[in-house]
């Protein structure tokens, strides 16, 4: 990419929201060796609070310091500013590096859980801290996994995958590790994770053979089923075990 852009005059921004942690705790390819611009949210691997990031060359600086401000932005928000630079050091000790490790090993074994009961995996597992499950070989779309996990208490996202026509009704959705390692869950504990989440989508595919290909119908047999109260009990229950941070 570095080549092209030089090939072509222009500059070679990274976006590293999603792996900024991994980045910092030196667990995947460095960002910042052949960019220009490196940008990043804070909030998200790097455990920080909801802000951003921009790395640039100097030769760059005023450029996107004026475009910042005054063109964006106002007023610091120095209780982030100060939120986030505790961030930053602790994601320079030996702690976050095994933290960012377990990440890591949670997430192979979150995937390597679900592609032994049979489920589909982008690219086969992963390497990083996210899990990207591909359901359209169930026929259920991520729009209703998503709406049912979030009615039996698991916090994921619909999210599109390679071949998708429409991001409106995408066909997978994407479990991140971060959180859950954050509080306390081992690679054990992920494998219980796994199970929950194949009871969830399997669940879902049986209240879809009753409400037929609409979301809306599917949500509103979610209420009344005593599938997904008793699923929400014991994923509470499994919860309540780890401490909140």
């Amino acid at each position: 990419m570095r080549e092209i852009a030089d090939s072509v005059g222009a500059y070679l921004l990274n976006d590293m929201a999603h792996i900024s942690g991994l980045a910092a705790a030196g667990a995947c390819n460095d960002p910042f060796a052949h960019s220009d611009v490196v940008t990043s949210t804070t909030h998200k691997s790097l455990r920080g609070p909801r802000a951003g990031m921009i790395f640039y060359r100097k030769h760059l600086q005023q450029q996107i310091d004026f475009a910042v401000f005054p063109c964006l932005q106002g007023g610091p928000h120095n209780n982030a500013i100060a939120a986030l630079a505790v961030a930053l050091a602790e994601a320079g000790t030996p702690q976050f590096k095994s933290y960012i490790d377990a990440v890591k090993s949670n997430a192979k074994t979150l995937a390597s859980s679900l592609l032994d009961r049979g489920y589909s995996i982008v690219t086969g597992g992963t390497d990083n801290h996210l899990v990207l499950w591909d359901l359209r070989p169930l026929k259920i779309t991520g729009s209703k996994v998503e709406k049912l996990c979030d009615a039996v208490g698991i916090t994921l996202n619909k999210n599109a995958v390679h071949g998708d026509v429409s991001a409106a009704a995408p066909g997978g959705v994407r479990i991140g590790t971060p959180a859950m390692t954050t509080r306390g869950l081992t690679q054990t504990d992920f494998e219980q994770v796994a199970a929950f989440l194949h009871e969830a989508v399997q669940l879902a595919l049986e209240l879809q053979a009753k409400s037929g290909p609409k979301l809306k119908d599917f949500v509103a047999l979610l209420d009344g089923e005593p599938r997904v109260a008793d699923l929400n009990t014991r994923v509470r229950q499994f919860s309540m075990q780890f401490d909140m941070p």
